[in-house]
């Protein structure tokens, strides 16, 4: 009985310190974007409100995206709590050492970040989209735009001089190489004057080397080249980008669109890993508790909570780019997808556990 009730102490406690950083970071991030909104509509014609709108609607991607960080001083602020009021020892002399305390609010992050996959991010992707969608009305796209959709690639554009119009489909799309490529070139009233039919075209910045090419103008005449260069308005990251905003889909639709790129031929590493990295935000948040438990338990001879929260940046900063390099490899292919999402965390649980097991020596 007495243990139960110290459990419902330490969750409360516990979810109340990552509520008020929680608060901290969404004023933060409220106060630093809509200076970045407000900038880009600064020469465009809108009401006052659009920027703040548009700030509210990202705000809960980005709080999203920021979630371990949160948690991880969330922990350390719990913690901190608990030893200025001295309740570590009365938990000790309660049987409530430290391995429980660890093992508490570890439950705790883990049914938070089961939750949040369900709830919160759907709704962070739902709005995500209505702020995608508000943005892109007051884009300036130069007369360019591009899908893609179960036809495959699609881009229209313009040349520089806004008297010749193309209309693009390319079949497949993987690592800055198209394939099954046809160009057609319409003048600025939109009447034929050329198709242009290759089997590869290879995307170097806004270069494309199109390779095994047959042109056909619009009196029917053809000539085949081996090589021919055409200059687009859109490079790989471009394109790789429209397979990207994979922030503003739910589950469902994630798992639907990568269904759909392999029915296709296209890549679907992108949305795999976004589908791999949500289903990893449980096990994330219960690795950055341990982590932060740990930490304090080592370092609860410090007083200065400056010198703390340098050392929580610090670490977050570092097993950050541990998941960045290694989802960089999977992006890459150089690893699985799977692997590069969960091996990371895989291995740095293994290196906590060896800190788990002797931390009740302290």
């Amino acid at each position: 009985m007495i243990l139960k009730r110290y459990e419902n102490y330490l969750s409360k406690l516990f979810l109340k310190n990552i509520l008020i950083i929680l608060v901290v970071f969404i004023f933060l991030s409220f106060f630093l974007n809509i200076f970045e909104e407000i900038k880009y509509f600064e020469d465009k014609e809108n009401e006052l409100y659009y920027p703040i709108i548009l700030t509210i609607l990202n705000i809960p991607s980005i709080i999203f995206e920021i979630l371990p960080f949160i948690f991880l001083l969330g922990v350390m602020f719990f913690f901190i709590n608990l030893y200025e009021n001295e309740e570590i020892e009365l938990l000790r002399s309660n049987g409530v050492n430290n391995f429980k305390i660890t093992f508490i609010i570890s439950v705790v992050s883990l049914i938070v970040g089961i939750l949040l996959i369900f709830v919160y991010y759907s709704f962070s992707a739902n709005l995500k989209s209505l702020y995608l969608g508000m943005k892109y009305k007051y884009a300036d796209d130069g007369g360019h735009l591009a899908i893609v959709n179960e036809g495959g690639l699609w881009i229209k554009e313009k040349n520089k001089s806004g008297n010749k119009i193309f209309i693009i489909n390319a079949k497949t799309y993987k690592l800055n190489n198209l394939e099954n490529v046809e160009i057609i070139e319409l003048d600025k009233n939109y009447k034929l004057t050329n198709t242009i039919i290759s089997d590869k075209a290879n995307i170097i910045r806004k270069n494309w080397i199109l390779t095994n090419v047959k042109i056909y103008s619009k009196e029917k005449k053809s000539k085949t080249l081996e090589n021919y260069n055409y200059t687009s308005n859109f490079n790989g990251k471009i394109i790789s980008n429209l397979f990207s905003n994979l922030d503003s889909l739910n589950i469902l639709q994630l798992n639907k669109l990568k269904r759909n790129y392999e029915a296709i031929g296209y890549s679907a590493t992108e949305v795999r890993l976004q589908i791999n990295k949500i289903y990893s935000i449980p096990f994330y948040l219960t690795l950055t508790t341990i982590i932060g438990a740990l930490l304090m338990f080592k370092l609860n001879f410090v007083k200065s909570k400056f010198f703390l929260i340098v050392i929580g940046v610090l670490v977050s900063v570092i097993f950050y780019y541990i998941n960045y390099f290694s989802i960089l490899f999977g992006k890459n292919e150089t690893l699985p997808v799977e692997a590069s999402v969960w091996l990371p965390q895989i291995l740095i649980f293994l290196i906590c556990s060896l800190g788990l097991t002797k931390l009740n020596e302290k």
